[in-house]
């Protein structure tokens, strides 16, 4: 397994940047799909988190066949990206899924918000997928 460094943990942390997550769909195809995540670093080497719906395209596909990856880029000058290439697990722990999807939308949505998004999306049927890396790689500064 590959760690997240102190680098990557900060650009993954920085903003609002949107996850792009790679998937194989049912037939083999790549898909990708936008994701807003958070970062966890404290579980052997960090983790991106992220929710989705059980009966969703990436809900179905993650069940099915793990094996993902997430690239978040900063498409501004100097530019740079990570993409990390992992192992997805799910689980519904109620809990768990109130506490990951407040804290996504505090990310993404404000601290006035976070509570409103935490409760919409973590309905029943909802689910959280934690990205454990198996390679990391980045860019940092390119245009530099």
């Amino acid at each position: 397994m590959a760690g997240l460094s102190e680098r990557v943990v900060e650009f993954l942390s920085a903003g609002t940047r949107t996850g792009m997550l790679g998937y194989v769909a049912a037939d083999g195809r790549p898909l990708v799909a936008p994701v807003w995540f958070i970062v966890e670093t404290g579980r052997d080497g960090g983790e991106l988190v992220f929710n989705t719906g059980r009966l969703t395209a990436k809900g179905r596909a993650l069940a099915r066949d793990p094996r993902v990856v997430i690239c978040v880029d900063d498409p501004h000058p100097p530019y740079s990206f990570v993409q990390v290439q992992g192992t997805a697990s799910v689980q519904e722990d109620a809990e768990d899924l109130l506490e990951i999807a407040t804290r996504i939308g505090g990310r993404y949505m404000g601290a006035d918000r976070a509570e409103e998004f935490g409760r919409r999306n973590a309905a029943p049927g909802e689910l959280v997928v934690r990205v454990r890396p198996t390679k990391v790689v980045s860019a940092f500064d390119l245009a530099d």
